[in-house]
């Protein structure tokens, strides 16, 4: 018999090893046993739990913190740890390093369907350990996903009504309220949706624009997406095979109204929430929607604001002097194209996403643009991410996206191995886009490297922010057609422009400030009110144990949860935060004492 001390041999023992180390981890919690964590689990590894077996979004290391997890397996009718047949486990070699098991694996509880992967190292002595475990909830028992071999058959008694008048009257709330309301019909909300719809859970997503898509729509011309198609997938329904690497905004607009349509999502444009009440002696919420015009009053369970995460509420800092500028003075959310501003002279104020992308369309369209930089920024070619970061997990070739995303998902974004990840990446990044950084430099653009060198992602978890995914911009700037001030700070406005502290002055017809939001608990306290808004926690940024604080997540108010993210994230975590709303709803505990 192979024990997890014999060598592994590529074709035969890899199975045996992992199937070896699966039954002793079941066999660990079906006991409770923390006492054999040594013979699991290397001394620092990491375990990420996504529901399975704490009810939440976690990310635990080391026998302190994992072993009591173990004994808390006890009593929750583990079973079922086996190889997934669908994903063969891998062994993993590189230069300089222990070689890697990585396999995926099934297993069920007494809550649901589980799906996990694991990576084993083998040490000195030959013994195979777990570096990481994800564990991930995949279903509810007795409420699976409404997909593939559980889909509906389409088909009614003779004496139903039509497929046309049962959608009319789930659209409309006919027969029941709904049991959770989402405000916001952008990818975060929808998606929710389609996940909440595919478990049977009665969902209304509330919008205040005329039309699901106007979100994208409305904003300025040039606009497209900076992470490629296979990464922007919404769940349950990709996108076409002919669809553009990179979506223009307003066709994005259009696919999510096709798709709010084609997943039967009930939406009401032109709404908002008048007026709100949580009753915390039935856990309901008492909801006033003004649907353009027309009051509606809704008993709902949940609601979810989904409006975007950076918030719908401008970020505007203020300068001395403002008073006294002769020019007009507005926010990034106000700017919509350039064309009525052709050969006039325009500050962009941020270097993020946002201001080199309202500076491009500036000089698309004959302004004369300067970005005026306030700090470091990352920059770094869009084709560059989709060569380094995407091509493996998000490609033509890459593997199906629900195994690329738990992939993803598998490794805790505090483990050294992930930071050593990243920084890796971002070197070779760096490398690639070295003609452009050099371009950048030349001209006075302030480079970061990012958090500890870990590019933009470690941005985007805790900043949401300080980065540029360049489509275009840079050479623009290197070559000299959008101007750049940067390393000083603004000092003053006057009349005529911006002084700056250096000494330098800007003559500028209109300024732009691409200074972001200030993020969605603002916009909690605007709709629901300031007793729900002081007791929700912080909204982004990563905890200690690496997780996002607040987003998909309890957010300090009973029966109120925020989602968002950019699409890759929100199709991943929306799955659990439906899972978690869907097992409330049915009174199943899938918490834990950990």
């Amino acid at each position: 018999m192979t024990t997890l001390t014999d060598p592994v041999d590529r074709v035969t023992d890899t199975h045996t090893v992992v199937k070896q180390w699966l039954e002793g981890f079941q066999d660990a919690l079906r006991a409770g046993d923390d006492t054999i964590y040594d013979s699991l689990f290397a001394p620092d590894a990491w375990w990420r739990d996504l529901l399975a077996f704490t009810g939440d979004l976690r990310s635990l290391s080391g026998p302190g913190a994992i072993g009591p997890l173990i004994s808390a397996g006890k009593g929750r009718g583990v079973d079922g740890c086996t190889i997934a047949d669908d994903v063969e486990p891998v062994l993993m070699e590189f230069e300089g390093a222990a070689p890697t098991i990585q396999a995926f694996f099934d297993f069920t509880t007494s809550a649901g369907r589980g799906r996990g992967i694991v990576r084993l190292n083998r040490s000195d002595d030959g013994r195979w350990h777990a570096a990481t475990v994800l564990t991930s909830l995949e279903a509810l028992a007795g409420r699976e996903f409404a997909i593939g071999s559980q889909r509906p058959s389409g088909v009614g008694a003779p004496s139903d009504t039509s497929w046309a008048q049962r959608r009319h009257a789930a659209q409309e709330c006919v027969d029941d309220d709904p049991e959770v309301l989402v405000v916001g019909a952008g990818h975060s909300g929808l998606g929710l949706a389609a996940y909440l719809g595919a478990l049977g859970v009665r969902t209304l997503v509330i919008d205040k624009n005329e039309r699901v898509g106007d979100n994208w729509r409305n904003r300025y011309e040039s606009l497209v997406l900076h992470d490629p198609v296979w990464y922007d997938h919404m769940p349950l329904m990709k996108f076409p095979p002919g669809w553009p690497v990179y979506t223009p905004k307003d066709k994005m607009g259009d696919w999510l109204e096709i798709y709010s349509r084609a997943m039967e999502l009930n939406v009401w444009t032109s709404s908002t929430v008048a007026d709100s009440f949580y009753d915390a002696s039935t856990g309901t919420w008492q909801v006033r929607i003004d649907r353009d015009g027309v009051n509606r009053e809704l008993s709902v369970r949940h609601v979810v604001l989904a409006t975007g995460l950076s918030g719908t509420e401008p970020s505007v800092p203020t300068f001395d002097g403002q008073d006294d500028f002769a020019g007009d003075l507005l926010h990034s959310s106000a700017y919509s194209d350039g064309s009525s501003l052709a050969g006039k002279r325009v500050a962009v104020i941020g270097t993020g996403n946002s201001g080199h992308d309202v500076a491009q369309d500036l000089h698309q369209h004959g302004a004369q643009v300067t970005l005026v930089q306030r700090g470091p920024t990352f920059v770094v070619g869009a084709e560059t991410v989709e060569a380094v970061m995407m091509s493996a997990s998000y490609s033509e070739q890459s593997p199906p996206t629900e195994i690329s995303d738990l992939v993803g998902a598998s490794m805790p974004n505090r483990a050294p191995a992930t930071t050593a990840g990243l920084q890796q990446a971002t070197a070779a990044m760096a490398d690639l886009d070295r003609e452009i950084h050099h371009g950048l430099t030349q001209r006075g653009f302030e480079l970061s490297s990012g958090v500890d060198g870990t590019g933009s992602m470690m941005l985007f978890l805790t900043r949401n922010g300080g980065y540029y995914i360049d489509v275009g911009a840079s050479q623009l700037i290197i070559d000299g057609e959008i101007g750049i001030v940067a390393r000083t700070r603004i000092d003053r406005l006057d009349r005529d422009g911006i002084r700056f502290t250096d000494g330098r002055r800007l003559d500028v017809d209109v300024i732009i400030l691409a200074t972001g939001f200030r993020g969605i608990g603002d916009t909690a306290r605007r709709i629901f009110g300031a007793e729900v808004a002081d007791r929700v926690g912080p909204v982004w940024d990563l905890d200690d144990e690496g997780e996002l604080r607040g987003v998909w997540r309890p957010s300090g108010h009973p029966g109120f949860w925020f989602s968002g993210g950019n699409l890759g994230f929100a199709r991943l975590y929306n799955k659990y935060l439906a899972l978690r709303l869907a097992a409330e709803l049915d009174s199943v505990d899938i918490s834990s004492p950990i």
